[in-house]
């Protein structure tokens, strides 16, 4: 025990003592406000999936985000950094791939290997160096007498099957064409998996069949020598599940069929680096689709699974905005993807996608604002990944329009957000991937 003598020796130990009840104090208070959350920063992205568009006749002339009743959306337009922002790289297709990497801070030009491998991770597929994986899409094709080749795709979903129906499809489809060489995953709805062992993603042109819906598909079926197998399964799937017991119920019901497989999306397995080594923060994501929740799985972030959540506008809305709340309680940021709205831009749904904006507004944004009051402090960034224009029912490359608002730092914005009113502020970021860096650091 050490001795202390004199006034000198009376100082120490008062102030000794007056510190350490300090640090007691301190202590207490930081664990106190640590438990309930309040000193640490959150982020939270709402990602509006293909939101952007062009004008649309059936709307006189203007986009659904003018159309739309926004309310909460515009509070926060007018109280943020609103601009525009390209998500999509120069020479690389406008799919909800490469443009949701971008915005989560990847560099697809880097780290992009295809669509359907990402999609492979959130299945849980364990794809080897020399496994190629291929989305295999249910979809619905003209009956005719017309060869496979001339037929007209009526539908890229088929009517939205659901994932139980095709779970027995996609189960005779594998039983069918599945050998060593081959293996058909089940996923949900109309999306769906094939690895192909030791195969190659030289296979030309494999078109989404969201972008030819109500065409012939005679010139978007490849040609390629090594596409030949796949293209076969194709036109075999046709004769298989035309009369499938699941399509004749399901044509009874008034349904569209699911007959035929659409094989596209090829790549190998992604190397990308985990959410939290890029960025420093821990994060979640909460979304209904096999891509996302793969981009998910392969940096490294929780994966929430929500009931009812579909990835169109009959989704469970609470049910997403509650499970990103939770992510919250451990993680610093959560990403929350609405596919609503894209869907509506590929089935040239007008209204639909003005309701989906507005649905998100009045039941996500209302429950996100009242968990976030126990926060010191947050930051929330809303934007499309891609425009999926009405007029043409498919992905487009243009700028998209974006919001930053940060609760101790509101600045002044624009009364309402839309594409013309975010170019009319003049902010534009053109590498995608830095918006995230932006978001989080700035």
């Amino acid at each position: 025990m050490p001795r202390f003598r004199g006034r000198g020796a009376f100082l120490r130990v008062k102030y000794s003592v007056f510190f350490n009840e300090a640090c007691k104090k301190i202590t207490h208070l930081y664990t106190k406000h640590t438990e309930r959350g309040l000193l640490l920063m959150k982020y939270v992205v709402v990602l509006y999936d293909g939101m952007a568009d062009y004008p649309v006749p059936a709307l006189g002339g203007k986009t659904p985000m003018m159309v739309a009743k926004k309310p909460n959306l515009d509070y926060l337009a007018q109280r943020a950094e609103v601009g525009l922002v390209r998500t999509v790289a120069p020479g690389l297709k406008p799919g909800s791939d490469v443009a949701n990497m971008s915005v989560l801070g990847f560099d697809t030009m880097k780290y992009y290997t295809g669509r359907s491998p990402l999609e492979a991770a959130s299945m849980g597929i364990d794809m080897a160096p020399s496994d190629v994986s291929l989305r295999c899409n249910l979809v619905t094709l003209s009956e005719d007498d017309k060869p496979y080749e001339e037929k007209t795709i009526e539908d890229y979903c088929a009517d939205d099957i659901s994932t139980e129906e095709a779970a027995e499809l996609i189960k005779a489809v594998q039983e069918k064409f599945g050998n060593d060489t081959f293996h058909f995953y089940p996923g949900a709805s109309y999306r769906h998996c094939l690895i192909w062992k030791n195969g190659t993603t030289d296979l030309g042109t494999m078109t989404a069949p969201h972008d030819i819906t109500g065409k012939v598909i005679t010139e978007h079926l490849s040609t390629s020598e090594n596409a030949k197998p796949l293209i076969q399964m194709m036109k075999d799937s046709y004769e298989l599940l035309k009369s499938h017991p699941i399509n004749l119920a399901r044509k009874a019901r008034g349904k569209r069929p699911a007959n035929s497989i659409w094989l596209w999306g090829e790549g190998t397995r992604p190397a990308m680096g985990s959410f939290e080594q890029i960025h420093g923060i821990t994060g979640g994501m909460v979304s209904a689709v096999d891509l996302l929740k793969g981009i998910a799985s392969c940096a490294g972030m929780e994966v929430a699974e929500v009931p009812g959540a579909t990835g169109y506008i009959d989704t469970n809305f609470e049910g997403k905005a509650n499970a990103a709340l939770d992510i919250l309680t451990r993680r610093d940021f959560v990403y929350i993807h609405f596919e609503a709205t894209d869907e509506c831009g590929h089935r040239n749904e007008p209204e639909n996608k003005v309701k989906a904006i507005e649905m998100i507004d009045s039941r996500v944004l209302p429950i996100l604002f009242e968990g976030l009051k126990k926060y010191d402090d947050y930051k929330i960034m809303v934007l499309p990944d891609h425009p999926t224009p009405i007029v043409t029912r498919t992905h487009a490359s243009d700028p998209v329009p974006y919001l930053i608002y940060h609760k101790s730092g509101e600045v002044e914005g624009v009364d309402t957000i839309n594409e013309e009113t975010a170019k009319a502020t003049g902010n534009f970021i053109d590498f995608g991937p830095s918006i995230m860096t932006h978001f989080i650091k700035d």
